[in-house]
């Protein structure tokens, strides 16, 4: 997420109140997720096991809760909960704005483009031309759709990312500043679930159709003319490369990366990233070939077992 407007180092640490490591004019324009992070932004680390990784990064700004060397060409800001002073940033830069109108004055829509009844267009929504958006339809601020895209009826396009931190008094939530971002010509069938970014877009490219009844997490990003059928679920962070299809029923662990032009059979558990021109099939996912070779081989066994 960025700002629209940069800030420096001491601006941000006086609205958290937080000390800080470095020069107070230190340029910040923005904050991101270690996975999107660019310099200029802060990301924020709460755990030993990833201070390396945070200051490593490519975020210049590091919102830290212990004070650590300072990598050169870096800031700090030390705060006793991190998670908490992410939260307050995103609020204060991308606050909650609340909707007096089923389509918000700000929302533009593109020449051509049908809005069926019950459908509710959030601030600064970007539609594009010759789209058709169907009865019932919600589509959160800031959302951007593309050109010729057809969403189907009770769809919802930016709702909050899955993210929570468990404290003894119960689940705090990241907060979402992110989008959701369509490109031309994809189709999204009815009840689908597109969560936005926690900072960042989650993108479904051009030409990509989706089936009824698909969810898909927070900071995905899908490539062009993938075929995604009922009942998915991809989580959060998700990358899938140009062409795939995923069958029905099929589920992902989250950041995980599916290769360009791969096909994954029906009620498959993509575990871990898989490469690409490949099908696979089941839990733990393996290719498929190789899987119905170990379920004939089985088979055997046991009616080998029973002649016994």
């Amino acid at each position: 997420m960025k700002f629209k407007k940069a800030q420096t180092l001491e601006e941000i640490a006086t609205l958290i109140a937080a000390d800080y490591v470095g020069d107070s004019n230190f340029a910040i324009t923005g904050i991101n997720e270690i996975h999107v992070v660019e310099p200029g932004d802060i990301v924020f680390v709460d755990h030993p096991k990833y201070y390396d990784k945070a200051l490593n990064s490519a975020a210049t700004t590091i919102l830290i809760n212990k004070e650590v060397a300072c990598p050169e060409g870096k800031s700090l800001l030390i705060s006793d909960d991190p998670f908490r002073d992410f939260n307050k940033i995103t609020k204060h830069f991308n606050p909650f704005i609340s909707s007096k109108d089923s389509i918000a004055e700000s929302a533009v829509i593109g020449e051509g483009t049908v809005i069926q009844p019950n459908v509710f267009i959030g601030n600064n929504a970007v539609i594009g031309k010759n789209c058709l958006i169907h009865p019932n339809v919600t589509i959160y601020d800031n959302t951007i759709i593309g050109d010729n895209v057809v969403i189907h009826a009770n769809t919802v396009l930016g709702a909050d990312a899955f993210y929570y931190k468990n404290r003894p008094e119960g689940f705090d939530q990241l907060i979402s500043g992110g989008r959701v971002v369509l490109e031309d010509k994809v189709h999204l069938g009815a009840s689908c679930t597109i969560d936005r970014g926690v900072t960042g877009d989650t993108t479904i490219g051009e030409g990509t159709k989706i089936d009824n009844q698909v969810h898909v997490g927070h900071d995905t990003v899908i490539g062009k003319k993938c075929l995604i059928a009922s009942q998915t679920g991809i989580a959060g962070c998700v990358v899938i490369e140009d062409e795939v299809t995923l069958w029905g029923q099929v589920g992902t662990n989250s950041g995980i990366t599916i290769g360009k032009g791969a096909v994954i059979l029906g009620q498959t558990g993509v575990t871990k990233s898989v490469a690409g021109g490949k099908t696979y099939f089941g839990t733990p996912i393996s290719e498929s070939r190789d899987k119905l070779k170990e379920l004939a081989h089985l088979k055997r066994l046991m009616k080998e077992e029973k002649k016994a």
